[in-house]
């Protein structure tokens, strides 16, 4: 967020007007940008079943991670675990047993690779996956290119109003970014709490973009 109001001293030493004594136009200027993430942040469960026929977490880990490289997955950069617990069952006969969890989360850069990943796993059993964040590598380049349209803006509607009426604008000599909640919208909601079972039976998911949104408000000296 950034504050340009002219400050109580400068207007002093130079003998100008203090901007709230000074006629000027006040507009806000909106602009928006929808991106398509090239950052999908996946979370997988591995979970081993409570069933004499369960397969280990460990192989169900070995599995995973073999198709996730044959995807393209950078295994050693892009693939974190999470979280590692344990449940303890009493089974028939007093017998203690652990029931392992691991989750993990995965980094994949476009949409195909995860419409495989979803299809790849659930053919392994692996169905506990879903998406939990979108994201972009440019972000904070994209953010600034949607502030600096939306100052434009500003200044085309001022030009506009006080063209209207014969006058023109000067120097801006107030600048405020106005906060949107949040300015920054992923709409993962919209998206994501898919099951690969579901995922294989239906069409494929398809990703929202990603959408910036802001406003600028200036206040320009009328000339």
């Amino acid at each position: 967020m950034f504050l340009l109001p002219l400050s109580a001293s400068l207007t002093a030493q130079t003998g100008e007007k203090n901007f709230i004594d000074q006629p000027y136009i006040e507009v806000t200027g909106q602009a928006e940008m929808e991106i398509t993430p090239d950052q999908i942040y996946l979370q997988i469960v591995l979970r081993e079943q409570d069933d004499k026929g369960r397969t280990p977490l460990a192989t169900l880990e070995k599995a995973m991670l073999a198709k996730l490289a044959e995807l393209g997955i950078d295994i050693a950069k892009d693939v974190t675990v999470r979280d590692f617990t344990s449940d303890y069952k009493l089974r028939m006969l007093a017998k203690n047993d652990i029931l392992l969890t691991k989750y993990y989360q995965v980094l994949a850069h476009d949409g195909t690779t995860v419409e495989k990943l979803f299809s790849e796993l659930e053919k392994l059993g692996i169905s506990n996956v879903s998406v939990a964040r979108l994201d972009h590598s440019r972000l904070e380049a994209f953010r600034q290119e949607v502030k600096i349209d939306a100052i434009k803006a500003a200044r085309k509607k001022a030009e506009a109003l006080t063209g209207a009426i014969g006058q023109g604008i000067g120097k801006a000599i107030y600048i405020r970014e106005l906060e949107y909640a949040p300015s920054y919208i992923s709409q993962v909601s919209n998206v994501m709490s898919y099951e690969a079972s579901a995922y294989a039976s239906e069409s494929n998911p398809e990703f929202n973009n990603l959408t910036l949104k802001y406003a600028i408000m200036v206040r320009f000296a009328l000339e």
